[in-house]
């Protein structure tokens, strides 16, 4: 007579153990699922955010090392930020920043540079400022969208940006290696920021995107944070721009 035995699973060690990920919009949305995912996988973690409160409550949920609180799309207090910064840290993630959206003819012109400010000159400043802070074969992680790949009245900065940004992080791959760069596309995520964009209309939208959406669900969170932290661990990936849209820019909008 024999006697079956059952083996125990192999434990396995977390990808992100000891490692130091820093979150900047960390308090919320795609940046809080990140840090969260990103802190199950053994990182340390500093967050930062605009909001005092919701930040300490984030980093008080998720133990995070330090926090600040800074709006990143004023240089000063982000240079700041960074000088502060132990080194070296592992990886950097950024999104902070909101869609723009309007008629290009009906913008001054202050309201468009701020516009590409928060998006483009924001990846800039924080290339240059991580740059010798962040260890070789770390990571930059910044977030775009695939959603103004489709020209449309009022999307006149977001299809800017959209174009934009996978040319500036290849460049920026080639500049700061062997610090890796890498862009998430992403379309609708159903955030907080989402609802605050479009309000009443929010739950329709959700329905839509199930209706039509290859996947047949709304992307969430989540979804992009475990994006997010497979690009933080996998080190053969630099210069790329990953979707992240369940399907959304081959349908209908």
């Amino acid at each position: 007579m024999s006697t079956a035995t059952t083996a125990s699973p192999i434990p396995r060690r977390p990808e992100l153990f000891g490692q130091t990920v820093v979150v900047i919009g960390g308090s919320a949305g795609i940046g809080f699922e990140t840090a969260r995912r990103a802190r199950a996988e053994g990182a340390n973690l500093i967050l930062t955010g605009r909001n005092p409160e919701r930040l300490q409550r984030a980093a008080s949920e998720l133990d995070a090392l330090s926090t600040a609180a800074f709006d990143a799309t004023d240089p000063a207090p982000l240079e700041r930020f960074f000088q502060d910064l132990p080194t070296p840290i592992d990886h950097v993630m950024v999104t902070a920043g909101r869609p723009h959206y309007g008629r290009l003819v009906d913008m001054d012109f202050a309201q468009a540079r701020r516009a590409l400010d928060e998006h483009l000159l924001l990846v800039l400043q924080v290339a240059r400022h991580a740059a010798l802070k962040v260890r070789p074969g770390g990571t930059l992680l910044f977030m775009g969208g695939t959603g103004g790949r489709r020209p449309g009245i009022g999307h006149g900065i977001a299809s800017t940006v959209t174009a934009a940004l996978p040319a500036l992080t290849a460049n920026l791959a080639l500049e700061l290696a062997p610090v890796r760069v890498n862009l998430i596309a992403a379309g609708f995520v159903d955030t907080p920021l989402s609802a605050s964009l479009l309000g009443d209309e929010l739950e329709n939208r959700r329905n839509q995107l199930r209706a039509t959406l290859p996947i047949r669900r709304v992307v969430e969170p989540a979804d992009v944070a475990a994006l997010a932290v497979h690009i933080m661990t996998n080190t053969a990936l630099t210069g790329a721009t990953y979707d992240i849209d369940g399907g959304q820019q081959f349908v209908a909008a």
